[in-house]
């Protein structure tokens, strides 16, 4: 390039330079619109971005921009909106005191672009709407009609369909776990997609292959990645196996002896086209378990047997006697699987596969495989039934089987809680309360979930245990009333009842039982109450159950009594508790208070009346009482009124109190 040359250059610059500095009309670069990213259905909140001084928002059009055309869809004037007619009529509407917009139904219609526009062409505020929605789970569907291997092009293997999602979502294909890409001549991959009148749209993919026999296991599924607010998600589709077999290739049959024949002349010459298949013969044969890993008794296994030929040849699977070392056949189902379910250790052992081609008569023989049922059996505890007295010591022992080293732990069983690990508990000082159940634990550490367990129950000699010693029951007259009663003990108790009635009795534990009597509340039962006794050939125990009419109940007395436990080696010698008082034995006291002072101070009134109470300001009065009153009285009358406060109490002559009186009376009643 010559002088000239960059001298028209470096003007042609200056040029461009100088018209964007001077600010020429419609070249400046508009600002990047604010994104607003929503999914379908929702509420998308557009925010107008003008400033916010006085009146900047009194006056403010919104527009919508699809396909570089702008539509006037609301209008706001003095805080007050309106909507235009239009695809956006009744759906918009004033927010945040007129300084957004609310879009309800968002739909993929809706992406596009919107402008909120002042007073002022210059003020203008762009938003960028974006909608999503996610597609449904993809359903996948496989080419039954199978695949040869023998095809020199790629063929269709499965098509993976993704309805009502938006925009399109990315399609990923998947062949044992491995994405596959492109391949000239090897693997094809067309997408498609339809625009649903809603605006949503179907994605359809199909992926063709070339497949070898050893896909003939191979495990094929598509993925859908697509977008939200949320950010980026996925979903794919079931995995599927496609047939896979050897190539069928036509040969003429003549009619007669010719065997050149021009092609074309099949139907001249008599002959007919007959599909041959060619066999793949299998090379080896091997066994397949499930579920991988570590067996335990319990679990649903699966044996079967998987050959690299086609067709597959007729299997037969086979078992190690452990007695007789002999190889033995398994019985299996239709589909040639031996299904172990549940699996014992019994089912431990050197399995194998014998495959016979039926076309070439040749055996096959897999490589043995040693199936290992890892087991937990013959949980003990000793002694099995364990008996002691209150207050001595007990040891329990547990001893299991396992092909695996165990580790022991012992649980009480009424609330589970841990309480030794080892194979061995002991029991020092037992406490009544501490009979009951004990469970011994044995499991496998290196195979989860795999653990057996033994219960025992421990008896500790004594009386009958009563939960409760007396309680009270409110009650309504002639109704039908459920009375129980619950005692312990070794030997197990037996449960009496003072009242006739229907009653049953349950095992609540071993030296546990819980009574159940059924009776008609009648006024002798009332009166009488119910008394439960519980006895065994140490002693024996009562609880009292006192009734009430519940139309007596008061809400200053207690609903029941509840006394504390009694004694865990309590006999027939134990004294009751005393009864509580009745509730009308407190009402007549009461009463009886009362008229006692109301008697009293009827007297003094009378007394008052008569002239013979001279309520003067000396500090002490003598009255004369009638000679028939023989008791003497002393009645002392105290004011919390100061001196100069009384006015009251002033005796018949007119005397002042003394000045260090505190008005303090006293009236001797004497005979």
């Amino acid at each position: 390039m010559g002088r000239s040359g960059l001298i028209c250059v470096f003007l042609l610059a200056v040029c461009c330079c100088s018209r964007r500095a001077a600010g020429v009309p419609g070249e400046a670069e508009q600002p990047e619109p604010e994104l607003v990213e929503v999914e379908v259905g929702h509420t998308a909140l557009l925010k107008c971005g003008l400033s916010h001084a006085q009146g900047n928002l009194s006056h403010v059009d919104w527009f919508s921009v699809h396909k570089e055309k702008r539509t006037l869809i609301f209008r706001v004037r003095q805080g007050q909106g309106q909507s235009e007619p239009g695809e956006y009529h009744n759906r918009l509407s004033l927010q945040d005191k007129g300084t957004a917009l609310a879009l309800t139904g968002i739909t993929p219609h809706d992406d596009r672009i919107f402008t909120c526009q002042g007073r002022r062409r210059t003020q203008e505020h762009r938003i960028r709407l974006r909608v999503y929605k996610a597609p449904e789970e993809p359903s996948i569907q496989v080419n039954t009609l199978g695949i040869s291997v023998n095809s020199e092009e790629p063929v269709e293997v499965a098509t993976c369909v993704g309805r009502n999602g938006y925009p399109v979502p990315q399609v990923t294909w998947y062949k044992n776990g491995q994405s596959l890409k492109e391949e000239k001549n090897r693997v094809h991959i067309q997408s498609s997609q339809t625009e649903e009148s809603s605006g949503l749209f179907t994605l359809r993919s199909v992926l063709q292959a070339q497949v070898s026999k050893e896909d003939k296991d191979a495990q094929f599924y598509c993925e859908l990645s697509y977008r939200l607010p949320s950010g980026n998600h996925m979903k794919e589709s079931k995995e599927v196996t496609v047939p896979v077999f050897c190539e069928y290739r036509p040969f003429t049959v003549g009619l007669g002896p010719a065997s050149f024949y021009l092609p074309g002349t099949e139907a001249i010459l008599g002959l007919r086209t007959v599909p041959f298949a060619y066999t793949d013969p299998a090379e080896r044969v091997w066994l397949e378990v499930e579920p991988e890993g570590m067996l335990k008794e319990g679990d649903r296994v699966e044996i079967r047997c998987l050959a690299d030929g086609n067709p597959q040849p007729h299997f037969s699977i086979i078992k190690q006697n452990l007695n007789t070392r002999e190889m033995e056949e398994e019985r299996t189902d239709d589909n040639g699987v031996l299904v172990l379910d549940p699996a014992q250790k019994e089912h431990s052992g050197r399995y194998e596969c014998q495959g016979l081609d039926l076309e070439t008569t040749t055996s096959l023989q897999s490589d043995q495989q040693e199936l290992v049922v890892n087991y937990v059996s013959d949980v003990r505890v000793s002694p099995a039934a364990p008996e002691s007295q209150e207050g001595s010591s007990l040891t329990l022992n547990c001893e299991a089987e396992s092909n695996q080293d165990l580790q022991f732990q012992w649980l009480r069983e009424k609330t589970g809680k841990l309480l030794a690990k080892g194979q061995m508990l002991q029991l020092h000082k037992l406490k009544r309360e501490e009979g009951g159940g004990y469970r011994c634990l044995a499991s496998v550490p290196s195979v989860p979930g795999l653990n057996r367990s033994q219960l025992v129950n421990v008896a500790v000699f004594g009386p009958p245990w009563m939960a409760l010693r007396e309680k009270k029951m409110w009650v309504k007259e002639n109704s039908v009333l459920n009375l129980s009663c619950e005692a312990s003990g070794h030997p197990r108790p037996s449960i009496v009842w003072s009242v006739h009635g229907a009653a049953s009795e349950q095992d609540q534990e071993p030296q546990s039982v819980l009574s159940v009597l059924n009776v008609l509340v009648t006024p002798e039962l009332l009166e009488t109450g119910a008394e439960c006794v519980a006895s065994n050939s140490l002693g024996r125990n009562t609880t009292i159950i006192f009734l009430e009419l519940d139309s007596n109940r008061t809400t200053n007395l207690s609903t029941s009594t509840v006394s504390p436990p009694a004694r865990a080696n309590g006999t027939s010698t134990e004294k009751k508790l005393t009864e509580p008082e009745s509730k009308g034995v407190v009402i007549v006291a009461v009463t009886v208070c009362v008229l006692v002072l109301a008697l009293l101070g009827a007297v003094l009134y009378f007394f008052y009346k008569k002239g013979k109470l001279p309520c003067g300001r000396s500090g002490k009065q003598e009255i004369t009482l009638p000679p028939s009153r023989k008791s003497e009285f002393v009645v002392e009358v105290k004011s919390d009124k100061l001196p100069e406060e009384m006015g009251l109490l002033q005796g018949s002559n007119g005397d002042k109190r003394a000045p260090g009186d505190q008005g303090e009376k006293y009236i001797d009643l004497r005979h």
